[in-house]
């Protein structure tokens, strides 16, 4: 099967030796977005912001790959603080309606560029 490479300018570019999602087949692999404004490439400031910038840029991603966050199927995130867990779970759902992904929440030591939170995901798409 092939696999596509999906970018898009409305997430922040790869800051590596990664692609911002690639789809095989129906099924679509997104990168860990951290809280980057794609615009500046700068950090946005501060929890609230940060999650909300994560879940802006994957929808953006996800769009790119032909999709919705509505056909992610798996969902995880990393948090530097697992203290804000319920800001997580309270931005999520304005995000993502039933039925919710599968999804881990993992504390981690630190995260790319001082990042608070990032999140990667799994999406099935048709055609």
């Amino acid at each position: 099967m092939a696999r596509l490479i999906v970018a898009t300018p409305h997430a922040p570019a790869a800051i590596g030796t990664y692609s911002q999602a690639v789809k095989v087949g129906d099924t679509v692999y997104l990168s860990g977005q951290i809280g980057l404004d794609p615009a500046s490439m700068q950090l946005v400031d501060g929890i609230d912001a940060q999650i909300v910038r994560v879940f802006d840029n994957l929808r953006a991603v996800a769009e790119a790959a032909g999709g919705s966050l509505g056909d992610v199927v798996k969902l995880n995130v990393f948090l530097t603080d697992l203290g804000h867990f319920a800001k997580v779970n309270e931005t999520m759902a304005q995000y993502f309606a039933e039925p919710f992904p599968a999804r881990a929440a993992v504390g981690v030591a630190a995260l790319p560029r001082g990042a608070l939170v990032e999140a990667d995901a799994v999406m099935v798409v048709s055609g």
